[in-house]
């Protein structure tokens, strides 16, 4: 019965809030924006490197190598600690990763000219110590968002949320207590 949201994504599923925020305006309330796969930024070279890895049908090997190149070199200790068998999760679902979302993902179009059609509040996260990649693709999302807020979590990378948990939530609790849904 929800007829507007809150809607947090990270990394491609920021992407994919991005565009519910296109698609379905009237239903989105807020966009919270963990570091989104901008493709106007170049991927690292070990993303190529991982899907022909996974072609190769070395799915393992495909998963560490896309992790190391997006999230860093700690990101299985990462993902363990928060995740139990996070990794071995990771190489059952690869098919789905690199037959469906990364080739989608590689077909979606976001720039400035779909920004401007973004009218609800957005918080754009970033991870303080996220590669320089990263760094731009923020730069670029508030340059095309000049109403987002920005919000740099400290200690933490890509995998943001699960590296400072109480500092992203009371960042996210603070930007949703500024921008509450109105219940009638």
């Amino acid at each position: 019965g929800a007829r507007r949201a809150h809607v947090v994504g990270h990394s491609a599923s920021a992407c994919i809030a991005l565009q519910m925020g296109l698609d379905v305006p009237g239903c989105v309330h807020s966009l919270t924006l963990m570091e989104p796969a901008l493709r106007a930024v170049p991927s690292p070279p070990e993303v190529p490197q991982a899907v022909g890895l996974y072609q190769a049908g070395d799915r393992a090997a495909a998963v560490e190598t896309f992790l190391r190149g997006t999230c860093g070199p700690h990101s299985r200790a990462v993902l363990e600690m928060a995740i139990p068998d996070a990794i071995d999760r990771a190489v059952a679902d690869s098919g789905t990763f690199f037959g469906h979302e990364l080739p989608a993902l590689r077909q979606w179009s976001f720039g400035p000219d779909e920004a401007r059609r973004i009218s609800q509040p957005v918080l754009a996260v970033l991870g303080e110590a996220s590669d320089s990649r990263f760094h731009e693709r923020h730069q670029l999302l508030l340059s095309w968002l000049p109403h987002a807020e920005s919000f740099v979590l400290p200690g933490a990378g890509h995998l943001l949320h699960l590296q400072n948990r109480k500092g992203f939530a009371n960042g996210l609790a603070d930007f949703l207590a500024r921008h509450a849904i109105e219940v009638i």
